[in-house]
């Protein structure tokens, strides 16, 4: 076993696995095997995988996907996603088949190599790792942490945060487990891995799948001395992949980061690494009223170093001007298939100068199809 994973022992204040006891819609299972036939018409009458799905979950409570069902599936998945603005490279999505790894270190092993195969020396590509399916008689691991990639917040005994305040608790949990963090601001945080059934395992990402890009600005020197930077891959891994009635817990995803994510969220976030203030202290702005503008002023220089080092490193990052007209290119794409685009105006509209994009101008269809990502239980 790489000395990067570990076994745990037992920890109370980790969930009870519990089985799951759900048996899978028959309604779901048989809309998705429609949908799949009538987009691949090759795969001709859909009637006798109909009957083949039906009598396995009649037999098991559940069925099992094919590899073009799976790789369609999450395919969808994305296109279906109504908070992501960038779906227009949807069909262009890496499936990982892994749905025969049920052990916490083959999880850890699959989630480093899922992060390996995605960075690609900084030429960022969508990729997805599968594994097992909840079934009525045995549930899948799950990884909990919410990204493969997170930064620890470590809290000050006076109330502060030093890190990312919004992932203490993953943090304290790690720390109870057995991690002993650096107690710096971006320090990478382990994965914990719950298996089905079993000892959850601690796997500390190795630091060569972990491509971070530090934070300069092509204007003024002194930014750098802020000491920030932030990871390339941001792999989603606490949702739950939907297809047709069928819950993969466990289906780490990612795209690329569009800048404003990171300069107009993360680091700029009051909850989060709250740095407004002080790039407007060091551009000089007077921070004594709101009318001054500074935290517009501040955003902007924030969102233009992300965006500069980004391209610096040769990291593929897209702006929000760019994703905006791309979404609105999907948009009609959609639309010509005959398919409708769900959108949740309040994501897909920038956290930056949202007002100046083409997506702001427009109101959308929200209805929730599946296949999705959905709430993990």
């Amino acid at each position: 076993m790489p000395t990067w994973i570990r076994t745990l022992r037992p920890f109370d204040a980790l969930p009870v696995p519990t089985l799951i006891e759900r048996t899978t819609d028959h309604r779901e299972a048989e809309r998705f095997v429609r949908l799949f036939h009538e987009e691949h018409p090759e795969a001709g009458d859909p009637a006798a995988r109909l009957r083949d799905v039906a009598r396995e979950i009649a037999r098991r409570g559940s069925y099992t996907h094919t590899s073009e069902e799976l790789e369609f599936g999450a395919r969808v998945a994305w296109r279906n996603s109504n908070r992501c603005i960038g779906r227009l490279y949807w069909k262009s999505l890496r499936v990982r088949d892994r749905r025969r790894t049920t052990s916490a270190e083959g999880v850890a092993l699959e989630c480093v190599e899922h992060l390996r195969e995605a960075t690609n020396g900084g030429k960022i590509r969508p990729v997805i790792t599968v594994f097992p399916p909840d079934l009525p008689a045995r549930r899948a691991p799950r990884v909990l942490n919410d990204q493969l990639i997170r930064y620890a917040g470590y809290r000050e005994p006076g109330g502060s945060v030093v890190g990312d305040p919004r992932h203490v608790g993953l943090t304290e949990l790690a720390t109870s487990l057995g991690w002993r963090g650096g107690g710096g601001r971006f320090d990478v945080l382990p994965l914990v891995i719950q298996p089905g059934m079993g000892e959850p395992l601690l796997c500390n990402v190795p630091g060569d799948v972990v491509l971070e890009v530090p934070i300069e600005h092509p204007e003024f020197p002194w930014f750098a001395e802020l000491g920030l930077r932030w990871h390339a891959v941001p792999a989603i891994s606490g949702m739950c992949l939907e297809i047709g009635g069928v819950c993969y817990p466990c289906a780490p995803f990612n795209g690329w980061y569009m800048g404003a994510e990171i300069g107009a969220r993360n680091l700029a976030d009051a909850d989060r690494y709250d740095q407004l203030p002080v790039v407007a202290a060091r551009l000089g702005l007077d921070v004594s009223s709101e009318r001054s503008l500074w935290r517009d002023h501040a955003l902007v220089e924030l969102n233009v170093a992300v965006l500069h080092s980004f391209e610096k490193a040769g990291v593929t990052m897209t702006d929000h001007h760019t994703e905006s007209r791309r979404f609105l290119t999907h948009l009609a794409r959609e639309e010509k298939a005959g398919r409708v685009c769900p959108a949740d105006w309040s994501w897909i509209v920038p956290p930056i100068s949202g007002g100046v994009t083409p997506v702001f101008h427009r109101y959308y269809d929200n209805p929730l199809l599946t296949p999705n990502f959905v709430a993990r239980h």
